[in-house]
């Protein structure tokens, strides 16, 4: 029986919900066709509505409910909806109230404009043009996490906890620094195989009309319901839910490159599929909502790497990729388009990385956040800063900002501490792929055919249908029967370093 805090909660909640969606659908519309004179107009309507959501979520109203709610479910599964409600909403409600309205819509206001500038600036190579825009968001999250902190707890900490509850700096620390140390011999042993491979087959010209076609079929063939979504273009890709089931995913194309949009689709489709696979009934609530960052970046990053980059995978698509680019693959062997999508090779892009040097791009990113957030690193510094720990970490440096500190848009939009959840999705997507091939009995035959269902599945048992009931590391230990352990990226890394995949 539902009880009457409980049906006040929900009521509130989704109309919160309805706010925040909107929100979401003017950012939307911002990063795929907003007219550059427009970016003022829709800061200040991004700012009026997150000062609405935030009024709500503080509500005094609210925070008497959840604890009607919350001694309703004392004696309560823990894992049952009213319960998940009551802990997950209390925590928000409580971060919610240490933050001051006028913080919430300066930052609004902020990252709005940030990302308008962001993109003209990264288009222009023009540095200077958003260090201003930067250093008010970089000032703005340190407010933040000053008002959020915990005696003792660090801004950076305060940021990690907000993409995945209970990491610490610390504690991120030491997965990259064993990560590293498997790393650094692995790339250089790999670089030097994949040297042997000359030319990419997958650079020259590629139109971007079939490029949009073939990644538009692969993302439905995989289980990316078009009914409930949509693929459009921007600069940077992403997805983003609008509704129960309206989902957005976004991706970039280059006629240079035939792997950059490819891949960009098959990550955000990821994505798009974990807020698909949650349950509609409860939109809006934790129930309804992705378990963390990390979590959700672990969906993106095993259908992206683990089945997009496989050879079952191409063995089952490469006709299809034939029937599109009949004369730009139909002197390639598929062993030799694997070979190539896997190659180990520093590069200058995060999201055009190989598998194996990408945790390098994030790690670069990580200790330049948390020096941001403690001010031993100010703005101006940035681009320096980032040239430096290329050469050092990756033994490249960009030649100019827009393949550099400007590549990505996270900054822009106030999403300081959310890259080391890629690194954790890795690890969560390594560990939960694993496990699937066991309790399935064998993954590669299946991809071999096309059969992606059993997959999707399984993860729609074991990881979307829980939502936020137990926290990200509890889940993925349900999920594949033992803790989280990063030995199995390790592994499936030097696999896919052994001469025997890299030339296949």
């Amino acid at each position: 029986m539902t009880s009457d805090a409980l049906k006040k909660i929900l009521e509130h909640v989704r109309q919160t919900a309805m706010l925040q969606s909107t929100m979401s659908m003017l950012e939307w519309d911002q990063n795929t066709g907003l007219p550059p004179s427009a970016a003022e107009y829709r800061a200040d309507q991004l700012t009026l509505l997150a000062g609405m959501v935030h009024q709500r979520r503080v509500d005094p109203e609210l925070g008497h409910w959840l604890d009607e709610l919350i001694a309703t479910v004392a004696d309560q599964d823990p894992s049952s909806p009213p319960a998940v409600i009551a802990r997950c909403m209390k925590r928000e409600f409580d971060r919610c109230r240490k933050l001051p309205q006028r913080l919430v819509e300066e930052l609004s206001y902020a990252t709005s404009i940030g990302q308008q500038v962001w993109v003209e600036s990264k288009l222009g190579d023009d540095y200077p043009r958003f260090m201003p825009q930067l250093t008010r968001i970089v000032e703005l999250k340190r407010q933040e996490a000053d008002c959020l902190a915990s005696p003792g707890q660090s801004r950076y900490d305060v940021m990690l906890d907000s993409y995945e509850e209970g990491a610490t700096t610390q504690e991120i620390r030491q997965i990259f620094l064993r990560l590293r140390e498997s790393l650094v011999p692995m790339i250089q042993r790999a670089s030097e195989r994949s040297a042997k491979l000359g030319p990419s087959v997958l650079e020259g010209r590629f139109a971007i009309e079939p490029q949009e076609r073939f990644s538009k079929w692969v993302a439905g063939q995989i289980g990316f319901d078009f009914q409930r979504g949509r693929l459009d273009q921007t600069e940077h890709p992403f997805c983003t839910t609008l509704g129960p089931h309206d989902h957005r995913i976004l991706t970039r194309y280059s006629q240079e490159s035939f792997s950059t949009g490819l891949y960009g689709v098959l990550h955000e489709a990821g994505h798009g599929m974990y807020e698909q696979g949650l349950d509609p009934q409860w939109y809006g609530t934790p129930v309804g909502s992705a378990a963390s960052l990390g979590v959700h970046e672990s969906q993106s990053r095993l259908w992206e790497n683990l089945v997009g980059l496989a050879g079952p995978f191409w063995k089952w698509a490469y006709p299809h990729l034939l029937e599109v680019f009949p004369s730009e693959f139909r002197d390639v062997a598929p062993s030799r388009l694997v070979a190539d999508l896997n190659r180990v090779q520093a590069s200058l892009i995060r999201i055009e990385a190989d598998e194996v040097t990408y945790n390098m791009h994030i790690l670069i990113r990580f200790e330049l956040e948390e020096q941001l957030m403690s001010q031993e690193l100010q703005v101006a510094q940035l681009p320096e800063a980032w040239n430096d720990k290329y050469r050092n970490f990756l033994g490249i440096a960009p030649s100019d900002d827009r393949t550099g500190v400007l590549q990505d848009v996270h900054w822009s939009a106030g999403l300081i501490g959310y890259f080391p959840t890629y690194t954790l999705g890795n690890i969560y997507s390594a560990q939960l792929y694993s496990a699937a091939d066991r309790q399935l009995g064998g993954l590669d035959r299946q991809l071999e055919r096309g059969e992606f269902r059993p997959l999707l599945e399984w993860l729609r048992d074991k990881v979307h249908r829980h939502g936020q009931t137990y926290l990200p590391m509890e889940l993925i230990k349900r999920a594949t029967g033992e803790p989280v352990d990063s030995r199995y990226l390790v592994d499936h890394l030097s696999s896919k370093c052994s001469q025997d995949q890299l030339l296949m």
